[in-house]
């Protein structure tokens, strides 16, 4: 699916909006239209030298939106239901079980790559290059974005009104 995208090319350099190719939803994804996401001062860590996740790279969490598509597997989540999305957990480690996803054994590479936890990269500019986009797992500066349904929080719309 062709979204469009703020991508930083460079450390130094501006956030462009591009046309990207997005995939479908895989098992225990959804798809969300992002119609709000927050700037926090995690979102500049791609532009320090060294750091984990480098550009060319989609940045932008703390996003909201409404699920437009689920893969296979998902039952919480409907097409229509908004959403409010957090930040990537496997779900499965001992921290996960407990209740305390923040410190998942696998945060870092899940969240502050811009890397799909399974090394899959599958978001590509116009040209074919690969460009990370699973920033926190959401990468919401983004007309939309592919994430783990168990880190999209449904909520009522009337709830913000």
């Amino acid at each position: 699916m062709q979204i469009k995208a703020a991508v930083l090319r460079a450390a130094d350099g501006p956030y462009r909006i591009e046309d990207v190719e997005l995939p479908a939803p895989r098992a225990g994804q959804v798809l969300v239209r992002i119609a709000g996401a927050g700037l926090c001062h995690t979102d500049l860590l791609p532009r320090v030298p060294g750091f984990l996740a480098a550009p060319p790279i989609i940045t932008g969490h703390e996003g909201s939106g409404v699920v437009e598509a689920v893969g296979p597997d998902v039952t919480d989540l409907v097409p229509g239901d908004h959403v409010v999305l957090s930040f990537d957990s496997c779900g499965h480690c001992a921290n996960c079980l407990a209740g305390h996803p923040a410190y998942c054994e696998t945060f870092f590479p899940r969240n502050l790559t811009g890397h799909d936890p399974d090394g899959e990269q599958p978001v590509l500019d116009d040209g074919g290059a690969a460009i990370a986009a699973r920033w926190f797992g959401q990468s919401s500066f983004a007309s939309h974005s592919v994430v783990a349904a168990r880190n999209a929080v449904k909520w009522r719309p009337a709830a913000s009104a």
